[in-house]
């Protein structure tokens, strides 16, 4: 019924719906906005009503629009939320500034893969600003994540026609899986090395994770 619904709306309102359904759910809104695009590049293949070029561009504008406005809520009140209340979830101080330390040295690479995978780009660009990721490392990775999704999915959705709706669907699934994956093995990672990983970010961050310094970005 969704995508019935989201081809209706694409039929009506154009690339609107493509570029507030995308930016929906780049900046923290859990909306299905693969769907979307996918379904708009498929209406550009099967009507001349649009064109590739301007959904596959409208849409990198709308994730690169959405994740710099989740980037900003996140840098707002993620981290403020996160120390208030994070103790309930046994994130204290010192794990707050070790994930601020793990974006600091991997949060271009989460950003930018981050788009390929559905929970990972809805909450990408919030944890980058909760974790006080660097604002002009975050907008360079953000845009280029944003525009390479968008050429990758509305371009190949345009090219292979319906045959892309039986790919897509497999492909997220892997790719949500390896995520999955890689945060199990990260949590254990974590729970290795903490004491090393505190050490580090220490020496990486100065001051309270609220208001600490990164000495690089």
């Amino acid at each position: 019924m969704l995508p019935t619904f989201i081809d209706e709306l694409i039929q009506t309102y154009g690339l609107w719906i493509v570029f507030i359904g995308i930016m929906l759910e780049c900046l923290g809104v859990p909306f299905p906005g693969e769907t979307v695009l996918v379904s708009a590049a498929l209406y550009a293949a099967a009507t001349s009503k649009l064109d590739i070029g301007s959904v596959v561009l409208v849409a990198a504008v709308a994730a690169t629009v959405g994740g710099t406005i989740g980037y900003a809520i996140g840098r707002a009140i993620g981290l403020p939320l996160l120390a208030r209340y994070g103790g309930y979830v046994r994130l204290d101080e010192r794990r707050l500034k070790i994930g601020q330390y793990l974006f600091l040295l991997h949060g271009g690479k989460i950003v930018f893969f981050g788009r390929f995978v559905a929970l990972l780009r809805t909450f990408a660009a919030l944890l980058a600003g909760a974790n006080r990721m660097s604002l002009p490392y975050f907008l360079v990775m953000n845009a280029i994540g944003g525009a390479c999704w968008a050429a990758v999915f509305g371009g190949g959705a345009y090219l292979l026609g319906e045959q892309i709706k039986r790919v897509t669907g497999p492909v997220t699934l892997v790719l949500l899986i390896a995520a999955v994956g890689l945060v199990i093995a990260g949590f254990i990672y974590f729970r290795h090395h903490e004491r090393e990983l505190e050490q580090r970010a220490e020496i990486a961050i100065s001051g309270a994770p609220f208001g600490g310094n990164h000495r690089a970005d």
